[in-house]
C-alpha cells in the first residue's frame, strides 16, 4: 500500500518533532519533510510533492491563512490546520476551513509532548481521511438577503410570507463534523430570517463554538448563538451547541427548550449528534425535520433513524458534495433518511418539508 506522504509546517521545533514521531509510527503514513515556515514549506511542496500538508495558523513571516490563500490558488492539496486552543485562533482557523482546509487539529498550550500524545489517533485519522479528498475551491457564499437563482419560485415565495413559518411546532435538528462548518454556513445563508427554529450539533472544540456561532450569526439572516441551558428555541434563531457540551431538547407546554449536558462521550464525541438526534425523537417527533450533514466517523446515524421511526422527516448530504461522507453515508446504510440531497439544494430541502403539516408525506411526494 502507497504510504500517505504529510510534510509539517510549523514555526515550533519541538511541534515539528512530535508530529513526526506521531506520523511515523504509523506504517501507512510517511513524513516527508517539515518546514519552519511558509517561504520554506513553499519550496519543499515543489520539491517533495506531499499528498497532504499539516498547517500552523500562527507562524512569523507569513501567516497559516493567507499561505493556505496562496496555495488552494496556485497549487490546491489536502491541508489539515493545527490551531491552538484560543478564541484568536478559532477565528484564524474558521477562516482557513473556508478557504478550503480539509479539517484541524488542537495543538494545546499546556504539557504540549503528553496532550499531543493523547491526540495521535484522532490526527492519523485526521491525516488519512485529508489524503482521501480532494481540495475543493470555495466559491463565495450568497449575500445575506439573496435568493439563489437555483431554488424554486415556491422557495422565494415563502421567504416573502414571514407569517407562514411562525410556528413553535416545527423544529429542525442539524449535526455534523468534518466538513460541517462550511456545509453549516451553505445552508443558514439561505435560509429566511422567518425560518423554524434550528439545532444544530457541530464536532468542535469548547473553544471555538462560540466564535463559530458569531461568524454563522454575521452570515445568516437568522439569528444564531451559542445554546445556553434553559434557552427556548425560537422561529428565527438557530443555536448552536458548546464545544464539550451535549445538547438534548426538551419540550415544555408547547416550547422546545435547550438542555446541556455534561455527560460521558458519545461515540467518542462530545457534543454527540446521536444525544442531540434522540432527544428530537422524544420530544418533537413528526414535528421534527432532521438533517446529517458532512463528517467523518458515524455519529448521528443512529439518531436520525430514531427521527425517522418517530415520524421525522429526514434529509442527508449526498456523497458528491460531502467533505466526508462518513456520517451521512452511515445514516444512509441505516435506513434513516427519507431524501439524499446536494448541499447546493439543502435548504430549499429543508424549507419544503417544514412548510407541510405532514413533512415526511410532502418530501416522498416531492
Amino acid at each position: 500500500m502507497k504510504k500517505i506522504r504529510v510534510l509539517i509546517v510549523d514555526d515550533s521545533a519541538l511541534v515539528r518533532q512530535l508530529l513526526t514521531k506521531m506520523l511515523d509510527s504509523d506504517p501507512q503514513v510517511e513524513v516527508v519533510g517539515t518546514a519552519q515556515d511558509p517561504y520554506v514549506a513553499r519550496d519543499k511542496i515543489k520539491a517533495l510533492d506531499p499528498d497532504v500538508l499539516t498547517l500552523d495558523v500562527e507562524m512569523p513571516r507569513m501567516d497559516g491563512v493567507t499561505f493556505l490563500s496562496n496555495l488552494m490558488r496556485l497549487r490546491p492539496m489536502p491541508v489539515v490546520m493545527v490551531s491552538s486552543l484560543t478564541e484568536k485562533s478559532a477565528e484564524i482557523t474558521l477562516r482557513a476551513l473556508e478557504l478550503g482546509a480539509v479539517d484541524f487539529v488542537s495543538k494545546p498550550k499546556i504539557d504540549l509532548a503528553h496532550t499531543l500524545e493523547e491526540y495521535r489517533d484522532e490526527i492519523l485519522a485526521k491525516i488519512k481521511m485529508a489524503a482521501q479528498t480532494r481540495p475543493r475551491l470555495r466559491t463565495p457564499a450568497p449575500a445575506p438577503g439573496h435568493i439563489p437563482p437555483r431554488l424554486s419560485a415556491d422557495a422565494v415565495l415563502k421567504r416573502e410570507s414571514p407569517q407562514h413559518f411562525r410556528t413553535t411546532d416545527r423544529l429542525i435538528a442539524i449535526g455534523a463534523s468534518t466538513g460541517g462548518t462550511e456545509a453549516i454556513k451553505d445552508v443558514l445563508v439561505r435560509m429566511p430570517p422567518d425560518a423554524p427554529g434550528i439545532v444544530i450539533s457541530q464536532h468542535i472544540p469548547e473553544a471555538f463554538s462560540r466564535p463559530f456561532a458569531l461568524r454563522m450569526d454575521r452570515e445568516s439572516q437568522m439569528t444564531v448563538s451559542e445554546a445556553r441551558d434553559g434557552q427556548q428555541i425560537l422561529p428565527g434563531h438557530v443555536v448552536i451547541a458548546p464545544g464539550n457540551r451535549h445538547l438534548v431538547i426538551e419540550r415544555d407546554g408547547a416550547r422546545y427548550i435547550c438542555r446541556l449536558s455534561d455527560g460521558p462521550p458519545v461515540n467518542r464525541h462530545r457534543p454527540s449528534v446521536d444525544v442531540m438526534f434522540r432527544s428530537v425523537a422524544q420530544n418533537a417527533g413528526p414535528n421534527a425535520i432532521g438533517v446529517i450533514l458532512t463528517g467523518m466517523g458515524d455519529d448521528g446515524a443512529r439518531g436520525l433513524k430514531e427521527m425517522h421511526e418517530a415520524g421525522a422527516y429526514t434529509l442527508a448530504q449526498d456523497e458528491k458534495s460531502s467533505v466526508v461522507w462518513g456520517m451521512p453515508g452511515e445514516a444512509v446504510k441505516l435506513g434513516g433518511v427519507d431524501e439524499v440531497v446536494d448541499l447546493r439544494v439543502m435548504t430549499e430541502a429543508i424549507l419544503r418539508a417544514a412548510a407541510r403539516g405532514d413533512a415526511r408525506a410532502y418530501g416522498k411526494a416531492g
